[in-house]
């Protein structure tokens, strides 16, 4: 791009700043119902990145376009001082990673290269010219990150497959499928040096480990990173931080161990003096527990030193993750998962003092720090897809007041009416407090009794917060009041929150599903006839137990749920978990067959769609099969739906809209109107 123009943009989009902020209409009578086809409409913006002149904000966007059937994500621009953003690639195509080189002349992504059949590192000279292929690495890279010189790049490359051609896969590792990848290979990703001048990769690190998170120290003397080098790998969730020098052959190297915690260590960032790494931990005495119910730490440990510093502590008893430090080192600005909420916490690396920049009815999920100490966060509220918003430097005064500098949905925005969020609170049946979203229609009278639905979040152990989600808008658009608990074994509440449902699924979250539902009957507009009951992944799973217990909702939606636990064993990604969890099948059939909805199959007389992807490796379709299967021997009225080629995530624009059009017309026929087509 012209230097010249790209000054003379900037100075009109500040001098537009003041007019980029959407006027929503304030008779909501103006404003049309959400529909299907709005989901196509709807940008995402992410991966921030500030130019080390503190100056710039790199970001991605991201689209679907149905009638194309794709998808398609490019890497955007924007002036920290707000203004009109600046597209850095072109349509058609996607972009991804964004970069800046130190020197702030260059700005680099990841893109997919028609020469080498692959994605390779390009950059974009920002004082004039087209982009150009950096890396041509044959397979593709994976990731990558500038040295501090602007010199060089560390790579993530993953091994070769050789060219044997077509033979059957040969499995010797624990651990042999992944969703969305297939087959595993056993081929490894490991570092390579890439020099920018000389054009030569160097490897760095070898051998039968998962090599990630490359992060270069200060001076550019040693790259920290993550990998599990126990020595069955498979069989642990003991990764470390480890460093490795830059300018030596990976046969040759000598690895230093960093981190020597026997759980999880990641997410490495070096302080500014180079002397200290600050990562992500977790910590526990328990051997019964999978690592992703445990609550993520953040600490900090001085290089040649064995003993890290924890500077969140088990009294704060809550998930952080994202680190990154303020310029002058004195802070680590971390995402914290708190009540169904997500904020940006800034903690002191001097006694753990934590305070919350961005906090309320918000969720972040992506930020960046800029040199000058500014900080660029992504925000989604329940009104609001998420978009990126600025807190401006201070000399560490922890300003909460954001300033929003893009507008990527404000034209959709402007012209539909979306329900906002409800937040309830009561006591389930022991006593514990259980926190549920609720959206309601538009139009809503209290003293008028609606069609409900009860929609419950995957993840198991992750939680609903204030962020944007579509789906349920489009419910609430349709109608229907919409109730999303946080039920026992949800995350944002603590580990003994979480682990309330430790061997024990299919109990207390029924429970809490059951009492949410008699709490919205109380308040006086929900119809106790026209219940409906779904969700996705654990979401599905749950969804089966519940019409296992209860007659009383009237159509279920279970989207690639979990039927009998035994069938998925082998088949899904999950083998350390469950072995962590339950134990072998072999040996405990019984709890695993008292946390399995199939079990009780018999007992489902609500009418139920069934529903995932052929491909799904996460919970596999069988579950759905099996549970269609059973119920249509049984006489019930159920059906099955299933996506060619799809994995757990339905990603396809054309298979989206189908998702979202047969969950209306389940729920439209069983719960709406029950008594029309019955």
């Amino acid at each position: 791009m012209n230097r010249h123009l790209l000054i003379a943009l900037t100075v009109i989009g500040l001098l537009m700043a003041g007019f980029a902020t959407p006027l929503l209409a304030k008779d909501s009578d103006a404003l049309r119902p959400l529909e299907v086809d709005d989901y196509f409409a709807l940008k995402y913006v992410g991966s921030p990145v500030v130019s080390p002149d503190s100056q710039w904000v790199a970001y991605t966007v991201s689209a679907q376009d149905l009638e194309k059937d794709s998808r398609e994500t490019r890497v955007w621009m924007v002036a920290l001082a707000g203004g009109e953003p600046l597209p850095m690639t072109a349509k058609g195509s996607s972009a991804w990673s964004p970069a800046w080189s130190p020197d702030g002349k260059h700005l680099s992504f990841v893109a997919f290269s028609k020469e080498s059949d692959s994605s390779q590192v390009f950059t974009l000279d920002l004082r004039g010219g087209e982009r150009v292929q950096l890396t041509n690495v044959d397979g593709g890279v994976e990731g990558y990150e500038w040295s501090p010189d602007g010199k060089q790049l560390v790579l993530i490359i993953r091994d070769k497959e050789p060219d044997t051609g077509t033979l059957p896969w040969v499995i010797d590792s624990l651990k042999f499928k992944a969703d969305y990848v297939g087959y595993l290979n056993g081929l490894r990703a490991h570092l390579y040096v890439f020099d920018i001048d000389k054009k030569y990769v160097m490897q760095i690190t070898s051998g039968d480990y998962e090599d990630y998170s490359p992060t270069w120290s200060p001076d550019g003397s040693s790259i920290a990173f993550v990998s599990n080098r126990t020595a069955e790998p498979d069989f642990s969730y003991d990764s470390n931080i480890w460093l490795v020098k830059p300018d030596t052959p990976h046969d040759e190297q000598e690895l230093v161990q960093l981190t020597t915690n026997a759980s999880s260590d990641g997410s490495p960032i070096w302080h500014p003096d180079g002397e200290r790494i600050a990562y992500i931990t977790t910590t526990t005495n328990r051997t019964d527990v999978p690592v992703s119910y445990l609550q993520t730490k953040l600490a900090i440990i001085r290089v040649g030193e064995d003993e890290p510093v924890l500077l969140t502590t088990e009294s704060l008893d809550r998930k952080a993750y994202n680190p990154h430090f303020s310029p002058d080192g004195s802070h680590i600005y971390v995402l914290l998962e708190d009540d169904g909420q997500v904020h940006l916490a800034a903690v002191s690396v001097a006694d753990g003092k934590l305070s919350r920049p961005i906090a309320g009815r918000v969720s972040v999920w992506a930020t960046a720090v800029a040199p000058d100490g500014s900080v660029v966060a992504a925000v989604s509220e329940p009104r609001l897809p998420g978009e990126l918003f600025v807190l401006d430097a201070e000399p560490f005064a922890l300003s909460t007041e954001r300033r929003r500098l893009t507008h990527v949905n404000d034209a959709l925005l402007n012209s539909i009416y979306l329900a906002d969020a409800e937040e309830l609170r009561f006591d389930t049946l022991d006593g514990t407090e259980i926190q549920t979203f609720v959206y309601k229609p538009r139009g809503f009278n209290p003293r008028k009794k609606y069609p409900t639905i009860l929609w419950l979040h995957g993840g198991q152990e992750s939680q609903y917060d204030y962020g944007f989600n579509f789906r349920v808008q489009l419910f609430a658009a349709n109608g229907y009041v919409v109730v999303m608990p946080n039920v026992r074994g949800s995350g944002g509440r603590g580990l003994d929150f979480a682990l309330s449902l430790n061997k024990a699924y299919g109990t207390h979250d029924v429970e809490d599903v059951i009492v949410a539902t008699d709490y919205v009957i109380e308040q006086g507009y929900v119809d106790p006839d026209r219940l409906g009951v779904g969700g996705w992944s654990s979401g599905g799973t749950l969804t089966n137990v519940v019409i296992t217990k209860t007659d009383r909702f009237a159509g279920a939606v279970s989207g690639a749920s979990v039927g009998w636990y035994t069938t998925t064993y082998g088949h899904d990604p999950y083998v350390l978990w469950w072995h962590t969890e339950l134990g072998p099948p072999w040996k405990n059939r019984d709890l695993w067959d008292s946390i399995s909805p199939f079990m009780d199959v018999e007992n489902i007389t609500t009418p139920t769609l069934f529903i995932g992807g052929e491909k799904d490796w996460n919970q596999p379709i069988i579950h759905s099969e099996q549970m269609y299967q059973a119920m249509k021997h049984l006489g019930r009225e159920v059906s099955l739906v299933v996506y060619p080629d799809a994995h757990h995530g339905i990603r396809r624009p054309i298979y989206q809209k189908d998702l979202l059009e047969r969950f209306l017309s389940w729920f439209d026929k069983y719960v709406k109107n029950p008594q029309s087509d019955n």
